[in-house]
């Protein structure tokens, strides 16, 4: 039941528990009746669905929902006769209060209380990139992976926010039941120097039968200065920019092809937009991966220890430090895939660079595919924002 205040007096009333409380004198039109909905004494509100508070025959003046003393966020209508929270927490018992005033000055308070349902089963993350605080690269994407398949996408991603500092647009594309991935629209990245913030505010929203999220996440991280890498297996180079400018550049030696694969030509460096994933001091290299024991030494089979080795895709192409091949870089394509460099830069370019740098590589046949990696800048745009559950860009400012 709940209670009403008429200028100096008090009175109550009220409706169904599933159907929402309603408080006022429906006889005395200067009173303005308010309705809670879910109503008083629920236990089974529905979490997906909120709380929603209405006046008639006034304006709200006032409306606090809380969870444990904790204000939940809602918003009101301009004409302040409706105001509705964001998706509850399930399992969670929650307070309401609303006033709400007459064009004459009468005013009505109500205040109930009421429980949402428990969920089934939990949507939580389990895992994302960037890290917490990390510093990364003007390229970096946001990769979110769920604990379970996501039936609903589009009340999920409806949940995702992205803001940084400086503007940008971008969109999202879920690559499987489980994972979405945030980028930057192709021919931009952000911009540099700038805090970004991811939000997903999944307490109570149902992402499929009996499933909700059960509590929000978010993770901060920076982006740092502009390192742009350019590298051509014709010229044989590597061009760094940072922040525009030119600060760096080497001779390189890219692989040498000749081992075709199903049409592929996996001894071939890719063209294309790729990113830096992670560092190895040292990487160990071995034929493993194309299916030749290191041993059989006829058939190409090698293992190599490898210093300062920056990855560029999943298909062990990296950029790296090989004093062996001296001889060739900058006249000679002699690697297996992966960018050789001298040693001294590529110790600098090892210490210099951070995940999510853009390396872009041009002069083979061979093209990087869009999830070899997180080279995703190789998906047109367009293809992109298909990707999204609501088809849809997201201006970050």
């Amino acid at each position: 039941m709940a209670g009403v205040v008429l200028l100096l007096t008090t009175a109550c009333s009220g409706g169904e528990k599933d159907s929402g409380v309603t408080v006022g004198e429906k006889g005395d039109a200067t009173v303005p009746q308010v309705t809670i909905n879910p109503g008083n004494g629920n236990t089974k509100a529905a979490p997906e669905n909120g709380v929603v508070v209405t006046a008639a025959g006034g304006t709200l003046e006032q409306v606090t929902v809380t969870l444990k003393g904790k204000p939940v966020d809602g918003a009101m209508t301009a004409d302040k006769t409706s105001w509705k929270s964001r998706t509850l927490r399930p399992g969670a018992k929650y307070q309401v209060t609303a006033v709400a005033k007459s064009p004459k000055g009468k005013s009505t308070t109500v205040n109930a209380t009421f429980a949402t349902q428990k969920a089934a089963n939990a949507l939580s993350i389990v895992d994302i990139t960037p890290g917490k605080n990390e510093k990364v690269g003007v390229g970096m994407p946001i990769q979110v992976t769920f604990n379970r398949p996501v039936g609903d996408k589009k009340a999920v991603e409806s949940a995702l926010e992205v803001k940084s500092t400086k503007p940008a647009t971008g969109a999202w594309y879920w690559s499987n039941d489980t994972t979405a991935i945030f980028r930057t629209k192709n021919g931009t990245w952000w911009e540099p120097n700038q805090n970004v913030t991811f939000t997903a505010k999944l307490a109570g929203v149902k992402s499929g039968k009996k499933t909700y999220g059960v509590s929000d996440f978010s993770r901060r991280f920076r982006i740092g200065d502009s390192h742009i890498i350019t590298i051509s297996t014709k010229k044989k180079r590597a061009v760094v920019e940072k922040n525009g400018k030119k600060v760096r550049s080497w001779p390189i030696s890219a692989g040498r092809g000749g081992r075709v694969v199903n049409g592929v030509d996996t001894y071939l460096t890719t063209s294309g937009i790729h990113l830096t994933m992670g560092k190895e001091n040292p990487a160990i290299m071995t034929s493993e991966w194309m299916g030749v024991d290191p041993k059989d030494k006829a058939n190409g089979g090698y293992k190599e220890v490898i210093p300062f080795a920056v990855r560029i895709s999943n298909s062990g192409e990296y950029i790296h430090s090989m004093a062996a091949t001296v001889w060739a870089q900058g006249r000679q394509n002699v690697s297996h895939g992966c960018v050789n460099s001298p040693p001294k830069d590529a110790q600098w370019f090892y210490k210099f660079s951070y995940i999510g740098d853009p390396v872009i590589i041009t002069g083979t046949k061979r093209k990087l595919e869009p999830f070899n990696g997180t080279s995703y800048y190789q998906m047109s745009w367009n293809r992109w924002v298909k990707g999204s559950a609501l088809d849809r860009t997201v201006t970050t400012g």
